[in-house]
């Protein structure tokens, strides 16, 4: 098998400037698209399931299937992620399912609605670090809320998502306060705040410096190089999946996300995991609707799903390429998450800060 954690993929990711797209699922056929789009492509995979998927499938599941990808594709190295977890427990039981990494989401009360202190936020966040990395595991932290610069709101997914209006300052990260919040909490990685948001309906227009916010990631970047950071909320709301669905019956608004080659800007400046899940919704049910309305006597699941992994394994694999993941995967050696564990003890995996800070 070759599971991996977090903070190894993200070390090699950063080590050769790449980033790695993670992907959301739900079910045995996302899987199975996005093992099959590295392969194609030789790219190591970043999975995650939020705690909607972990009710929706069972967590038993949810862990023999990772070990069924990570058996049908040993040569792709596999990193399976909690995504937002809203306290220790949800983190904690993650771990012991199988999952190398988790995030402590601290921006929100444990309600996942509504946004937290910055004080809590250290302090469930150092908590969680401090447990998962005794095991080996890495962690992710978020530090501002994710909404719309545009709308001034958070936008909710999997019934994580801030409610109601939001300020300015919460929904940009302070590259200041991000440089206490990482050296505080010890987190492998680092989501930030920086005008993006959850869902499809991001921007009413193509968002440009006024609503998506990168010069946030530049400064971050610079005070902390060494630190992995986290785009949320990524994904490009492609035009013809927008046009596929509502070809065939659907009736989506028209809508803007974040554009591929924003997040390439953001992969040179320190971003290294982009986390995409709606793109992926949206590939497979404009297949589900295309089948349904040119197939109006088709009953067969496996004759709507077929053709669904296959657009999901096109668009994994557009992102592989996209972000430099693919051609990486054979030049890892995965390392075990109880080496992992003795590094984490000796202090070999402190975060670090800018020379010129430091100085």
């Amino acid at each position: 098998m070759a599971k991996i954690t977090l903070r190894q993929l993200l070390d090699h990711a950063a080590e050769r400037s790449y980033g790695v797209p993670a992907f959301n699922i739900n079910n045995m056929e996302q899987g199975l698209a996005i093992m099959e789009a590295a392969k194609g492509c030789d790219a190591p995979v970043i999975i995650q399931a939020s705690r909607g998927a972990r009710s929706y499938a069972n967590d038993i599941m949810l862990s023999k299937m990772m070990d069924a990808l990570s058996e049908i594709y040993p040569d792709i190295p596999l990193c399976i992620h909690q995504d937002h977890g809203n306290d220790e427990a949800t983190c904690l039981t993650a771990i012991r399912h199988g999952f190398t990494s988790v995030m402590m989401d601290g921006s929100l009360k444990a309600d996942g609605k509504t946004p937290a202190s910055y004080d809590y936020n250290v302090a469930i966040t150092a908590a969680v670090s401090q447990m998962a990395h005794a095991v080996g595991a890495s962690v992710e932290g978020e530090l501002g809320v994710l909404g719309s610069l545009e709308s001034g709101h958070g936008e909710a997914e999997d019934g994580h998502g801030a409610e109601g209006a939001l300020t300015h300052d919460q929904l940009l990260t302070d590259p200041d306060q991000a440089v206490d919040f990482v050296m505080r909490t010890r987190v492998d990685a680092l989501a930030i705040a920086c005008g993006t948001s959850h869902g499809a309906y991001k921007f009413s227009r193509k968002p440009d410096g006024d609503i998506l916010a990168m010069h946030v990631i530049e400064a971050i970047h610079e005070k902390l190089p060494n630190t992995h950071l986290v785009m949320h909320g990524s994904s490009s709301v492609p035009q013809e999946l927008q046009d596929l669905i509502n070809a065939h019956g659907g009736e989506m608004p028209q809508t803007f996300g974040v554009p591929v080659e924003e997040i390439v800007r953001g992969i040179r400046h320190g971003v290294r995991k982009v986390n995409i899940d709606t793109d992926c919704r949206m590939a497979m049910a404009g297949q589900f609707r295309k089948v349904a309305t040119t197939n109006r006597a088709e009953f067969d699941p496996r004759k709507f799903l077929k053709p669904a992994m296959d657009a999901m394994r096109d668009l994994c694999r557009a992102r592989f390429e996209a972000f430099g993941t693919a051609g990486n995967a054979s030049r890892i050696k995965v390392i075990a998450m109880d080496e992992m564990a003795r590094r984490y003890a000796k202090g070999a995996l402190e975060p670090q800060v800018a020379a010129s800070m430091a100085a």
